[in-house]
């Protein structure tokens, strides 16, 4: 399975790279990191990265720390705002110029989804996402897959809206048994794999509203519905498909 294949690779490229968000300077680059994707009750101050290609021992410390997520063409593909960020211990460096590990003090947010970091890892590596490829992860990922395609989505300067060209969305309700997979099939149905249409009801409706993009879906199919109302909560089935009346969106449930 896809999923299996990118939880178990290793990348040989820096695909973190901690920068000044206001200078635009690149302060680390490594391929691992270790303490940043952690459930909230585990959050520690430090954070570790591994197989570190570069890091500036000159500077410190800064204020507006930002952890990008790059391809192998050093493409942003994600970011996080840390905020304040204080350089530990760089270890020693090796003959090939790269340190096995450099710490950090992060004082700002971190990633409350574990699963992201081997999803990253997956949104790297310059392969398409194919069609259905969330349902390829065990469900325990499919909040991180969501937060992933929401962080990618915004990165990429897109923005809560439709850009799918197909008239008529199509969910196959027998794969939803989650709230979270419930928004990975709306996304990738109106806007294609890999793609955004909310992860909340409030975004949801940012994204039915929005101007922007291709105009609001107008028609969604909704297969093995019963199978959705088995699975998901009944008041947040009534809440989505109210949102979807009130943005006379056609629902057509079989």
């Amino acid at each position: 399975m896809i999923g299996e294949f990118f939880m178990m690779i290793e990348m040989d490229f820096p695909m973190y790279v901690v920068a000044d968000e206001d200078s635009g300077d690149v302060l680390l680059a490594a391929e691992e990191v270790e303490g940043f994707f952690v459930d909230l009750e585990e959050e520690s101050p430090e954070v570790v990265f591994l197989r570190v290609h570069q890091v500036n021992r000159g500077r410190r410390r800064t204020e507006d720390a930002v952890l990008r997520i790059v391809n192998r063409r050093r493409e942003k593909v994600g970011e996080y705002f840390i905020g304040r960020a204080v350089l530990g211990n760089t270890g020693i460096e090796s003959s090939d110029g790269k340190f096995s590990s450099v710490s950090y003090r992060f004082f700002g947010n971190y990633c409350e989804y574990p699963g992201a970091a081997k999803i990253w890892r997956r949104w790297t590596s310059g392969d398409a996402v194919e069609k259905g490829e969330w349902l390829q992860w065990p469900v325990s990922y499919h909040g991180a897959w969501l937060h992933v395609v929401q962080n990618a989505w915004f990165t990429s300067n897109r923005r809560a809206a439709r850009y799918g060209i197909d008239n008529v969305a199509y969910l196959d309700g027998a794969h939803i048994s989650t709230k979270s997979g419930f928004f990975c099939a709306l996304g990738e149905a109106v806007n294609g794999p890999g793609g955004y249409f909310g992860s909340n009801l409030d975004a949801l409706v940012d994204c039915i509203s929005s101007r922007s993009g291709e105009g609001s879906v107008r028609k969604i199919v909704w297969r093995d519905f019963r199978a959705s109302q088995d699975s998901l909560n009944i008041a947040f089935l009534d809440s989505v498909l109210g949102i979807m009346r009130k943005f006379n969106v056609d629902v057509i449930t079989c």
